[in-house]
């Protein structure tokens, strides 16, 4: 058994959210990656895709997800599953909006229209 904690050395910010490292290969889980995602009020993901499947499971507020599929507000209490290749677009509705994320560790992202991926350092 492995007990995790929140550290500032696995916390990675970008210009649209703040994620923390949590369970993942170098943390005892050779399987899945969780990570704690915080966005603030009014801050949007660009276009994105993963290749692998993400499930984000918001603990307090709301998020927009809009996927090809169609647009869905998901908020605690539910979960959101975003299948492996599929471009993704995320916000938070009305405040800051909190989340856990989990995904195979293998996986990589990249932005719509960059032609370029990387691993997700909060997900290794």
């Amino acid at each position: 058994m492995h007990v995790v904690e929140e550290t500032e050395d696995r916390t990675t910010r970008t210009a649209a959210a703040t994620m923390t490292a949590l369970a993942g290969p170098s943390r005892g889980s050779a399987e899945l990656s969780t990570w704690r995602v915080r966005m603030s009020a009014g801050t949007e993901s660009p276009p994105h895709v993963v290749d692998r499947d993400q499930v984000w499971m918001p603990v307090a507020g709301t998020f927009a997800f809009t996927t090809p599929d169609g647009s869905a507000e998901v908020t605690a209490g539910q979960a959101v599953v975003v299948a492996a290749g599929e471009e993704r677009r995320f916000r938070t509705v009305d405040g800051p909006a909190e989340a856990l994320v989990c995904m195979h560790p293998d996986g990589r992202a990249g932005v719509v229209g960059s032609g370029e991926s990387h691993p997700l350092p909060w997900a290794g």
